[in-house]
């Protein structure tokens, strides 16, 4: 490869592309240059010069940029796929055209259902596709432990030092979301953290009591370098300041880069260490807004240099994770990752997208295509409830026969990932609670769906909106992906947990008009559709929540992390109610008057 590389840089060899007579955003200068050209020898950049005639030759394609943007392709920081609903090959057609040529992706989704061989069919997956796709290994399968939920899988020291091994496009340890587990001295969490280090690579945050908290720099200590838990400029800062990677999140429902920016914009905050990222961005989003282009213009029109905006979601991502001598700037010798862009460098209008040197995308549409991706029947089989569930299922036992008892109820925040913890009254009649419909509380019912063992728990939910009778099942329930359901009518509950259970994963929501099915027969989170047609499922699941009277911002997103145990106030898993505080993690009742 060096010797055709630099064979074409001297003009001995025609380049196979040249991208010819633009204005260069070079992310390692900060620059932007007039008349500027780039030759490419094959999947890497030979040269980049203001004459590269000397490498055109025959056999050389040759687009004329007249006068457009050249840049880097651009490069997502932390990135769920499973997220998406989409699998690596839709993701990957959905973002392309929209100039993101590669990311660091933690497939901590389906490892919670399908351990090490889910992670390695993703792997598999993203390598056919023209992506960079770099794959971090889940460092926390469960997200807690199993004393506090049921996961398809358990991952620890050994299963890491494994996956790290399958090659360079392994990068590292996906997000630590265990932080008490690092803090406090898991060894589990400790050995893992370790393996990382010990084979080279690097390690990823989430992070989330507050920015002063004494413990971010004993976190930081153990070797955790990057953090996406950043909701206020302190939470950059502080982490710039211990030498980490701060991430500003701009995914479908936590919307973070307004505030987190403002680190730069008003403090002056030097922005190497930061880092433009998605996170969890819907199928519908990702069609209609964009992906990696949607967040920097959103940075850009919050003050943020076009240039510097460019380099968070370019050149520091590549540092971060230490692959800028393959991706994040053109410039001779990384991977041919190029886009160019129509109009002012602020829209982020990419007209043309190059993935290893190879045009895969023009005027917003895919040009390159590759082979269908087969996953095996165990990846497609994965509901196992064990029984049809009834009305009985989602009764909740009170501790008294009958009266006025004070529950907790989960209650979401809107546009972030914490809930509140509540206090609510509620009435118990024939030794269960029943619910006053004037309340607004819902029930939330979390069953184990990996091995039919028949564990379950149901609670309270507020603040979901639901106005009439209705409900809402999935098996995207992060992180363990059990079966979650949220309704106010036993009976619509049951039908849709059923529903779900019978397509083998998905989504169902009942209550208005007929019922909307959106199934997800890759590991109950997936559908390997294409991009549009699962971005239509995943708009006809939202506008049925909003025709029951959700009006969540993405309450999709919103309500599938009740389930998730390590992210404050009250969470619900199929063991019980989680409670997570800066002292820790632990169970809690749902009525605290009789609490042990």
């Amino acid at each position: 490869m060096l010797t055709e590389l630099t064979a074409v840089a001297r003009g001995n060899r025609p380049a196979s592309l040249v991208v010819r007579g633009g204005i260069l955003v070079n992310v390692c200068s900060g620059e932007l240059l007039e008349g500027m050209s780039v030759a490419f020898a094959g999947s890497r950049i030979a040269y980049v010069g203001r004459d590269v005639s000397h490498a055109i030759g025959e056999g050389t394609r040759i687009v004329e940029a007249d006068g457009r943007y050249i840049a880097p392709g651009l490069l997502d920081g932390h990135c769920h796929i499973e997220s998406t609903q989409m699998t690596a090959s839709s993701f990957a057609r959905a973002v392309l055209p929209r100039g993101t040529t590669g990311g660091f992706f933690d497939p901590h989704e389906i490892a919670n259902v399908l351990g090490l061989e889910g992670i390695r069919l993703m792997l598999e997956e993203a390598r056919t596709t023209p992506l960079a796709a770099y794959l971090q290994a889940p460092s926390c399968v469960p997200s807690a432990g199993a004393e506090f939920e049921t996961a398809g899988a358990s991952l620890g020291p050994a299963e890491i030092e494994e996956a790290l091994s399958w090659g360079r496009d392994v990068i590292g340890l996906g997000e630590v979301m265990n932080f008490p587990g690092v803090v406090y001295g898991d060894e589990r969490m400790l050995g893992e953290i370790a393996a990382a280090l010990r084979a080279g690579k690097i390690v990823d945050g989430h992070f989330t009591w507050p920015a002063s908290d004494w413990r971010l720099p004993v976190y930081a200590a153990a070797g955790v370098s990057g953090d996406h838990e950043c909701v206020t400029p302190d939470d950059v800062a502080e982490r710039v300041r211990l030498g980490m990677y701060a991430k500003m999140r701009q995914g479908s429902a936590w919307q973070d880069v307004a505030r987190t920016i403002r680190a730069h914009t008003e403090r002056g905050i030097d922005p190497r260490r930061m880092m433009l990222v998605t996170d969890d961005r819907s199928a519908e989003s990702l069609l209609d807004e964009g992906h990696m282009d949607f967040v920097v213009r959103l940075a850009i029109r919050q003050g943020v240099k076009p240039v510097t905006a460019f380099q968070m979601a370019t050149l520091n991502t590549a540092e971060r994770f230490g692959v800028a001598r393959d991706v994040g700037s053109v410039t001779p010798g990384t991977f041919g990752d190029v886009i160019l862009l129509d109009g002012a460098l602020a829209d982020v209008n990419v007209s043309i997208t190059i993935a290893a040197g190879r045009i895969v995308a023009e005027n917003g549409r895919m040009t390159a295509d590759w082979p269908a991706f087969a996953y095996p029947p165990a990846a497609r089989h994965t509901v196992r409830v064990g029984k049809e569930l009834g009305e009985g299922d989602f009764r909740i036992p009170a501790p008294v026969d009958s009266g006025m008892l004070t529950a907790r109820a989960i209650e979401p925040i809107e546009n972030q990932t914490e809930t509140r913890e509540r206090f609510v009254q509620v009435k118990a009649e024939k030794g269960a609670v029943r619910l006053d419909p004037s309340s607004g509380l819902c029930k939330i019912a979390v069953f184990e769906r990996h091995f039919a063992s028949g564990g379950k728990s149901v609670a309270l939910l507020a603040g979901v909106g639901f106005d009439r009778p209705a409900a809402i099942a999935m098996t995207v329930a992060h992180d363990s992906h059990n079966l979650l359901v949220v309704g106010n009518d036993d009976g619509l509950m049951s039908a849709a947990a059923n529903s779900v259970i019978s397509c083998q994963g998905g989504i169902s929501v009942v209550g208005a008009g007929e019922p909307v099915l959106f199934e997800l027969p890759v590991a109950g989170l997936m559908s390997d559709a294409d991009p549009e047609s699962v971005a239509e499922r995943s708009r006809a699941v939202g506008q049925a929540l909003k025709d029951v009277g959700c009006r969540l911002n993405s309450a999709l997103m919103t309500l599938s992390l009740l389930a998730l145990v390590v992210i404050p106030e009250l969470r619900l898993s199929d063991k019980g109610l989680v409670r997570i505080s800066p002292d820790g993690i632990r169970r809690v009742s749902l009525f605290p008057d009789f609490e042990e």
